[in-house]
């Protein structure tokens, strides 16, 4: 079945004269159902309006948001003096369910000032659907404690659990070192070298790769031990 896939860059697609988003090069994703014209968008943070205006451009109707993970600039809310607009102005201006890993909806709510009848919980393994696409949601702890990567057809939406080269902090607040090296290790190193990386940030020299490419590249997912992983991630 064919996918409607479109990446996004703050501060370049949209958020254009936000000096923050230029510098933060959050991605933003729309995935859905190119028949039937509808998509969920994923880290809808920076503007809104723009992301909006992205995908109507298109011809898409924004049916449900998805969560990676509760940090501001993929959510909304306050960093580093600067309010960055997100969910709630979303809910405005497009109301949508929106998908939060059962773990990481409390962090959400504190940043975004969402409530529970906002959110729809999901755990590990369950779909959304936007159309007949579908996406399914993958827990992969180690950031936060409820971060999620989305897999539809070829694609596997990372936030800020993978990028091209290295991964997610771990010294944050919610952030776990031996939860991440798990996920790295075990959670992800199932999925199919065929799919295609798509990040939560235009960290690499690319902005998405082949994840057979990824895993020859990247030396996160070469520490093969936990010792040397915690040598490395200290």
């Amino acid at each position: 079945m064919a996918t409607y896939l479109r990446q996004l860059k703050a501060g370049h697609d949209f958020a254009t004269r936000d000096p923050m988003a230029r510098q933060m090069e959050n991605f933003v994703y729309l995935v859905g159902d190119p028949v039937e014209r509808s998509c969920v968008v994923v880290d809808a943070a920076w503007d809104i309006d723009g992301i909006v205006a992205a995908a109507e451009a298109d011809d898409m109707r924004i049916v449900g948001a998805l969560v990676t993970h509760y940090h501001p600039d993929h959510v909304g809310g306050g960093l580093f003096g600067h309010f960055v607009q997100g969910l709630a102005r979303l809910l405005e201006l497009n109301p949508c369910p929106i998908y939060v890993h059962v773990e990481e909806a409390h962090g959400l709510k504190a940043v975004t000032g969402l409530s529970d009848s906002d959110l729809v919980k999901v755990r590990s393994g369950d779909v959304v659907k936007a159309g007949a696409v579908e996406v399914t949601c993958l827990h992969t702890p180690g950031h936060t404690p409820g971060s999620m990567c989305f897999r539809c057809g070829s694609a596997l939406v990372s936030g800020d659990t993978l990028f091209l080269q290295g991964c997610g902090r771990v010294d944050l607040p919610g952030g776990d070192s031996e939860e991440m090296f798990r996920t790295l290790t075990q959670r992800l190193a199932t999925l199919p070298d065929d799919l295609v990386l798509y990040p939560g940030h235009d960290y690499g020299t690319a902005p998405s790769a082949p994840l057979s490419t990824v895993r020859r590249t990247n030396t996160a997912l070469r520490m093969s031990d936990l010792p040397t992983w915690r040598r490395h991630m200290r």
